[in-house]
């Protein structure tokens, strides 16, 4: 198994979204390291996107996804659930996959909760990190892309992009 380079994370959201299905998020907790397969992402894809948390600008909380392709960017949401996005792409085009499911959690607030996944590892590298990472094994599931959810806010074009990548039993 290996950690994936700073290089994967160069890809745009929509070419890395699906290309997350089947690797293994990890996360060391303590002296135990968990690692679960991702089986649900959504893609956030540039100012244009109305889903985007970068739609309206920059601001202190969507900072991160200005950044460098490769770091995390965690958030509060409904001030309960911090939510782990993976930033992709290239500097100050803020783009980002929400990692939504890992095997044994469907629901991207129920993940960070098992995972112990806070607001404290937000920005951190993911090539170079040994609290939280991502693994590739070789395992390839097979997914459907349908749109997200959860965003009715958005426009209707935005809201209809198949932009969320789905494991298939």
């Amino acid at each position: 198994m290996a950690k994936l380079k700073a290089d994967f994370y160069s890809k745009n959201a929509l070419e890395m979204a699906p290309l997350l299905i089947g690797k293994l998020l990890c996360r060391k907790i303590g002296k135990e390291t968990i690692k679960l397969r991702i089986t649900e992402t959504e893609s956030y894809y540039g100012i244009e996107d109305t889903a985007s948390h970068a739609h309206k600008g920059k601001t202190p909380r969507n900072e991160p996804m200005f950044e460098k392709g490769g770091i995390t960017y965690i958030y509060l949401c409904y001030g309960v659930h911090n939510l782990l996005n993976i930033v992709s792409g290239e500097k100050d085009n803020p783009e980002a996959v929400l990692i939504r499911g890992v095997e044994g959690f469907d629901g991207p607030g129920k993940l960070t909760k098992a995972l112990q996944i806070t607001r404290e590892l937000n920005k951190e590298g993911l090539s170079k990190s040994k609290e939280i990472w991502i693994e590739d094994d070789g395992k390839e599931l097979k997914y459907i892309q349908t749109p997200r959810i959860g965003i009715n806010y958005a426009s209707e074009e935005f809201r209809n992009k198949n932009w969320r990548f789905v494991v298939t039993n």
